[in-house]
């Protein structure tokens, strides 16, 4: 299953590090390259000839091997496809969070650009305490995934949330993330993301507060799916995938009409202006004492007419960004634009949507059948909206 892949395991002080022991053997038995990464006190819990003697490598402690000349933490970071740390202990999740890098593993951590899982395991008030929260919620915007624990009887005599996550759950988790499900091989699929821009004169524009994190999740996860993806995009991205940089609604329209043609679908995330200034200024315009009088005429309605030249064999989804009302207004949305699905957002909570990297939705079809997905990161929100729209939902 993993030949070929090397799995990087970081392992911290906390009482379940010795449940790692088993998750490296499962590892091993699926074919994989397992390295081993340790905190000094992870040592008070599992020994280092154990962890040696199960992964068939030697255990790395040292920032420096001398022996070898090299920096460790900058080997490892070369050598691994994921770096998988459990358990974190509440004080490494405060260090990674802060780019803290005193030891070995936290100077890894903060040197590797690939995947992150952290699976966490302390004491139930611990895991509550609000510093924790907020550095967890940090390193999840920053794309690393976390396994929360579990609830049940912990090492100090209480119960509550607090467990290491079970070994098969963490396992299961680093497969989806090293080979994920390439359900959208062979399809080409264009999303749209960020706020379109409409000049006033030379220094002034019409816009909204769309950051483009959500259209941009669901291209990263439409790509680790096995996608060709094009990105239209207000927002610069340097990906693999192929991005379109575009600035006006009319700029994103001829972008999406041009490579829609040979999609198999269209994901429109972007928020695109309704409106552009009929006779724009080249110059900046003076203030004169008077009012400013703007003309504004309708911009196109790309979703719309995508739905217009749409195939039968096409799926075209769109969002829609409400205040209230929000299933109501969605389903006359999608009727209005003839799209298969509509994600409606709902923008009067402040902790989501625009500019946020949390997000909670309804998706509905052109039956009107409707799914509610819960707040979550915009990461974890795309994957599951993709998987809506392919059959794949979990």
């Amino acid at each position: 299953m993993f030949k070929g892949k090397t799995i990087l395991i970081g392992i911290t002080g906390a009482i379940a590090a010795y449940k790692i022991c088993e998750l490296i053997r499962l590892f091993k038995k699926n074919n994989a390259n397992v390295k081993v990464v340790v905190t000094p006190n992870a040592l008070e819990f599992v020994t280092k000839t154990t962890l040696e003697t199960l992964s068939q490598n030697s255990v790395d402690t040292e920032m420096f091997n001398i022996k070898e000349y090299k920096p460790e933490h900058i080997a490892l970071v070369n050598e691994a496809d994921i770096f998988l740390i459990a358990p974190i202990s509440a004080n490494t999740i405060a260090k990674t969070a802060l780019g803290i890098c005193d030891n070995l593993l936290t100077a890894t951590f903060c040197a590797f650009k690939k995947q992150i899982i952290i699976a966490p395991c302390m004491n139930t008030n611990m895991w509550e305490n609000p510093a924790v929260q907020n550095n967890l919620n940090t390193l999840k915007t920053r794309g690393v995934k976390i396994i929360e624990p579990e609830t049940g009887f912990l090492a100090c005599g209480t119960e509550g949330k607090g467990r290491l996550a079970d070994i098969n759950i963490i396992f299961k988790k680093v497969k989806e993330c090293l080979i994920p499900e390439q359900i959208l091989k062979g399809k080409k699929i264009v999303i749209t993301a960020g706020g379109t821009k409409e000049d006033i004169d030379a220094v002034r524009y019409i816009g909204n507060y769309s950051s483009g994190k959500m259209g941009i999740a669901l291209a990263d996860n439409a790509y680790s799916m096995g996608a060709e993806v094009v990105l239209i995009s207000t927002v610069e991205a340097k990906k693999q995938y192929k991005v379109i940089n575009v600035k006006t609604a009319d700029e994103m329209y001829e972008a999406v009409k041009q490579e829609f043609c040979s999609a198999d679908s269209l994901i429109m995330a972007a928020a695109v202006s309704d409106y552009k200034v009929k006779n724009k200024s080249e110059q900046k315009i003076k203030k004169d004492g008077n009012p400013l009088k703007i003309e504004l005429i309708e911009n196109p309605d790309i979703l719309k007419e995508m739905c217009k030249i749409k195939k039968d064999n096409q799926i075209v989804a769109g969002f829609c960004a409400e205040s209230e009302n929000i299933v109501e207004n969605a389903k006359i949305k999608i009727t209005k634009k003839g799209c298969d699905y509509i994600c409606a957002n709902d923008i009067s909570k402040k902790d989501i949507g625009f500019e946020s990297n949390y997000n909670e939705l309804y998706i509905i079809d052109k039956e009107h059948n409707i799914m509610h997905l819960e707040k979550t990161d915009k990461y974890t929100l795309a994957e599951e909206i993709l998987g809506k729209i392919y059959g794949k939902s979990k």
